[in-house]
């Protein structure tokens, strides 16, 4: 039950089911209970062609039937729901075709009259599954499935989500194993062939789904809302692993892990100790858990598209194959789980006002992304630190190069303030644009990163290191243990919230923070917590790691900008204004040589040493489509990668920050 409800959802509603000349009418979306079930069927099996096979049987009353495919993605908080990929719909009523026209302003909609003598129509479709990147997530491979049940859905227009009530089943490949939120009432082999109610009236469906001999594991899952069901994923692997958590627990939590290669799967004693910890500094922080159980689906591969996706009683996980066998190569990203654990309690639990939706067709608003992200971007750090996933060096480090980015890598923000890049999920997500550091992406999430931290060190100074951002987030995100109703919070809540702490002006201080514009970066939480960014000439572990997972040579502190060393030479990103943006070096550029010597990566950094204190340019002969030119860059200064230094007779709070709690 939602305890608040924002009156701009009333707006949003009149203005986006208003119907137009050519459109028929989309009825809003009604909080009552949709009369019977529905039943969908994926098949999984096709593994050659990737192409997951729908049947779906929808509850009808004769009269004109809306279809939604789901567009607004909790999570993505952007119409990214891939219509595209849906094919070959047919729907049928007793056997009878019936036709159906997507509606021509909202594509996302599918109308059909439903004859009179019909209580139920079915449908089948398939959905295409991206075959390279370019098309799309990779979400199946030969040894790796994703199943997001957003992407095999229609239904009915004219309810809330969270009232329509969904039994679904799946056929996987057999032997396969699989994980997911959802209650599984059964396990057995399919009977034969995959697709036993008759021949279908979709040729591609029959020609791709019968008579091919496979064998296939059935399961069948409890009846559950849509809602629950497009918040509970599926993964399954030829190669899986489950570790419990928390042993013996209540509340069980298991890492459900899938990859290319049976060998990835091994995770060391102390791995597992750091990942258990996990969940108990989790709790430490927030007080209570926001769910009955939760399952953590990672997969460990380089071909199974990467993703990580908050759910309420799961998460959508993607490492590199090495993540555990190379552990001290992947330290980047291995905050992931934390971060995703962590939206259980700040996003799903708790969610904004403005991106609670009725259901799936309805648009979504991202003001308070700073929150819902930004804070769980400072949590996922802080708890990897005190769970010794990271050490508190490794944080250290991550959180210097978040600072050096908004100090010298984000000239962006001399335009867009923090708070209009919560709107970069609806204007474009996170395509990539050709200067990031200006147009600015999804900045609220590390620069979120230094707000929050202004924040708990703010509370810490004020109460004389008595409260912190720990007694908010216990506060704000900790109610009703077991618990995963969702309550929507406003900007004046968390302000309340934070003056129940320690009385301040938040909402002044909050404000500045978000609609202000630099040119100063916000490092006021960094010197409050007792450090300061600083620049030397070697990389840390950290950065230097970081350039071996994406395979690139990262110089956006020095020379500006971002090369790929998978690619030779290819510019990934330039900084803007930087002395590399000056030089007219774009993203289209890629490197040829240096000095005139043909580019190698250490070529260029020892270039960029051997010009420190001079005032000889660094010569860069580039080529941009077919043209072929020669550069001069003027950059004296060296290279320089961001470390956190103390500063001398301050309090180290940023230390007390990242201490273990149990």
């Amino acid at each position: 039950m939602l305890h608040s409800k924002s009156f701009i959802i009333v707006a949003l509603l009149c203005l986006y089911f208003t119907t137009t000349t050519n459109a028929a009418e989309i009825p809003a979306p009604k909080d009552i209970v949709y009369p019977g079930t529905l039943n969908l069927s994926v098949d999984l099996t096709d593994l050659d062609r990737r192409l997951f096979m729908v049947r779906e049987t929808v509850p009808v009353k004769p009269g004109p039937l809306t279809l939604l495919y789901p567009q607004w993605l909790p999570g993505t908080h952007g119409p990214n729901g891939p219509v595209n990929l849906l094919t070959g719909l047919m729907i049928t009523a007793r056997g009878r075709r019936l036709p159906w026209l997507r509606d021509p302003v909202n594509v996302y909609a599918f109308h059909v009259d439903v004859p009179a003598d019909t209580d139920h129509v079915d449908l089948e479709f398939q959905f295409a599954s991206p075959q390279i990147a370019e098309q799309g997530r990779i979400v199946a491979t030969p040894e790796i499935l994703g199943l997001q049940w957003n992407t095999v859905v229609l239904y009915p227009a004219g309810y809330y989500s969270s009232r329509i009530s969904v039994k679904a089943d799946v056929k996987l490949p057999a032997g396969w194993q699989f994980a997911t939120a959802l209650d599984v009432t059964s396990r057995s082999t399919c009977p034969h062939p995959r697709i036993e109610s008759g021949a279908s009236s979709n040729p591609l469906l029959r020609g791709a789904g019968e008579g091919t001999g496979s064998a296939a594991d059935c399961i069948e899952f409890a009846p559950t809302s849509l809602d629950t069901l497009v918040d509970s994923p599926l993964f399954a692997g030829l190669h899986y692993k489950r570790v419990d958590l928390d042993p013996a627990a209540d509340v069980p939590v298991y890492l459900n892990i899938v990859a290319d290669n049976p060998s990835k799967l091994e995770i060391k004693p102390e791995q597992l100790a750091a990942y258990r910890k996990l969940m108990k500094e989790a709790y430490a922080l927030y007080g209570t858990r926001s769910f009955d159980h939760y399952d953590f689906l990672l997969a460990l591969t380089e071909n199974f598209s990467g993703i990580g996706l908050e759910h309420h009683r799961s998460s959508e996980n993607v490492h590199r194959p090495g993540h555990f066998t190379e552990w001290d190569k992947n330290a980047p990203g291995r905050d992931l789980l934390a971060h995703e654990l962590t939206h259980s309690w700040n996003g799903k639990r708790r969610r904004p006002a403005d991106l609670w939706t009725p259901n799936f067709n309805v648009p979504m608003q991202d003001s308070l992304l700073w929150v819902y992200e930004g804070q769980t971007q400072y949590w996922g750090i802080v708890l990897t630190a005190r769970s010794m996933l990271w050490s508190q060096q490794v944080a250290k480090e991550v959180l210097a190069n978040i600072a050096a980015t908004y100090e010298r890598s984000r000239p962006g923000r001399a335009w867009r303030n923090l708070q209009d890049t919560t709107n970069q999920p609806i204007l474009g997500g996170r395509r990539s644009l050709p200067f990031p550091s200006w147009q600015r992406t999804v900045d609220y999430y590390n620069e979120g990163v230094l707000l929050w931290l202004d924040v708990d060190t703010k509370l810490r100074e004020l109460t004389r290191d008595r409260r912190s951002l720990d007694d908010f987030a216990r506060a704000f995100f900790g109610t009703k243990d077991k618990s995963y109703d969702v309550i929507t919070y406003t900007f004046d809540d968390v302000v309340a919230t934070l003056n129940t702490i320690s009385p301040y002006d938040w909402k002044t201080f909050l404000r500045e923070r978000l609609d202000g514009n630099g040119p100063a970066a916000p490092l006021d939480g960094l010197t409050r917590s007792g450090w300061k960014l600083v620049y030397r000439e070697e990389q840390s572990s950290y950065l230097k790691a970081q350039d071996e997972v994406s395979k690139s040579l990262n110089l956006a502190f020095s020379l500006g900008l971002t090369v790929s060393t998978r690619d030779k030479g290819n510019v990934t990103e330039v900084v803007w204004d930087s002395p590399a943006f000056k030089a007219g070096i774009t993203t289209a550029t890629k490197l040829i040589a240096v000095n005139g010597q043909e580019f190698a990566p250490e070529l260029l950094l020892e270039a960029i040493r051997a010009a420190k204190g001079t005032n000889q340019p660094i010569e860069l002969l580039i080529k941009t489509f077919d043209r072929y030119r020669t550069v001069s860059v003027p950059y004296f200064e060296g290279l320089r990668y961001p470390y956190l230094e103390r500063i001398d007779g301050t309090d180290d709070r940023l230390t007390a920050i990242l201490k273990s709690r149990t």
